[in-house]
């Protein structure tokens, strides 16, 4: 079924590197129409397993040469304050995979600045936020639309660097944030906040494996955001969960997509 706006879908495929294939498919569909007619098309990245893999495949797809990627800007919804060579770097798995293989401009891929820059944690995530502005959809949300905005979803339903019961959830007056004593490692961080996020066109969660499917299965049903972040997470035109058949098993066949 084909659902418009941000209500919920599932897109399921057998395994982890079908999905990844679905997926990349999908996006690069997506970048070329919107940037056809000349149009910016801003993408928020995530790190993750899935993260890379999708943007792998969509290095190898042909119609990378289609593109023009002077039209596209890359983001993360959250990034680790690690150097930029580190391999923990979010934006570092995107260039292995994807950024380092297309002729992207360099200004248009907009990294958070590393400790080696001079910035502390809360500089770093001041400077993501004012970078942000530059591509302000107004006054009141400073920050721009993503055409599409990847993010991943941990075992205890965290998107970004959002976890559950945890302050940073529930900002809304700021673009960017420090994540400090993060309970996933490394400690610090700086992550997206929810109105950035969900202000994208389209959310694409993507989330593979069984320890995943307790998380899926809150999200869908409409958890507390404080206490499973993925629950609050809504595309302005479409929201999707991309995941494997493992972290599918409780998913209500009535919410599948089978054609998106």
């Amino acid at each position: 079924m084909t659902v418009q706006g941000s209500i919920k879908t599932v897109v399921v495929e057998p395994t982890p590197a079908a999905l990844a294939a679905r997926v990349a498919n999908r996006f690069l569909t997506r970048v070329i129409a919107r940037t056809r007619n000349g149009r910016l098309a801003h993408i928020c990245l995530t790190g993750g397993s899935m993260g890379g893999a999708v943007l792998a495949a969509a290095a190898d797809d042909p119609r990378v040469e289609q593109i023009d990627w002077s039209l596209v800007h890359f983001w993360w919804g959250d990034e680790r304050f690690v150097e930029r060579d580190a391999d923990d770097r979010n934006s570092l798995q995107s260039r292995r995979a994807l950024l380092d293989r297309i002729p992207v401009p360099a200004e248009n891929v907009h990294e958070v600045a590393a400790p080696s820059d001079g910035l502390t944690l809360d500089e770093a995530a001041a400077a993501y936020a004012a970078d942000l502005a530059r591509f302000a959809r107004s006054d009141e949300e400073p920050w721009p639309s993503f055409a599409v905005c990847f993010l991943g979803v941990g075992p205890d339903g965290h998107i970004a660097s959002l976890f559950p019961d945890r302050p940073e959830v529930t900002v809304t007056d700021a673009a960017a944030l420090p994540v400090r004593n993060s309970p996933k490692p490394p400690a610090e961080r700086v992550t997206l906040t929810r109105p950035v996020l969900n202000a994208a066109k389209r959310v694409w969660l993507v989330l593979t494996g069984a320890d995943k499917a307790s998380a899926l299965g809150l999200a869908l049903a409409g958890a507390s955001y404080a206490s499973v972040p993925a629950a609050g997470a809504k595309g302005r035109r479409r929201t999707v969960f991309f995941v494997d058949e493992a972290a599918a098993s409780g998913v209500s066949p009535d919410l599948i997509d089978r054609d998106y």
